[in-house]
């Protein structure tokens, strides 16, 4: 029975990882100036903003919808810790190392489902399905 149940664990857990990158792409696109200014007082480029904003909700629905979820699941969990480092690494803010060990615990869960990849519930999974029948 348990097993059967985690056969399908990969879509609500997909579904929950996939959440916090789409929703931060929505309120940095949404709150795009004060978002710049934040990126460029830890000395990085605004104009990075725009293509973290696309990768960030673009790589969140691939997760979602189930598409190359193990080479997006690796590449998110890189992204991760790359952000917990540049924006969270201050370690006398409460409130930072929090969010510092919120996105280490996101890339260790991402770099499982790299791992395991997804077996339900993917859109390549019905693309492979069609192209099979096409041939």
């Amino acid at each position: 029975m348990f097993e059967r149940i985690l056969t399908y664990a990969d879509m609500p857990a997909r579904a929950a990882m996939s959440a916090i990158f789409i929703l931060s792409g929505v309120s940095k696109l949404s709150e795009f100036a004060a978002t710049q200014g934040y990126m460029e007082a830890f000395g990085l480029p605004g104009a990075l903003l725009a293509p973290t904003i696309a990768f960030e909700i673009g790589a969140g629905m691939a997760l979602l919808l189930g598409i190359a979820v193990r080479q997006v699941a690796f590449v998110l969990a890189g992204f991760s810790l790359v952000t917990a480092l540049i924006f969270h690494g201050d370690p006398s803010d409460q409130i930072q190392t929090i969010m510092f060990l919120k996105n280490v615990a996101m890339a260790g869960g991402l770099l499982l489902l790299a791992q395991v990849g997804s077996s339900h519930f993917r859109l390549d999974r019905i693309f492979k399905a069609r192209g099979a029948m096409a041939s």
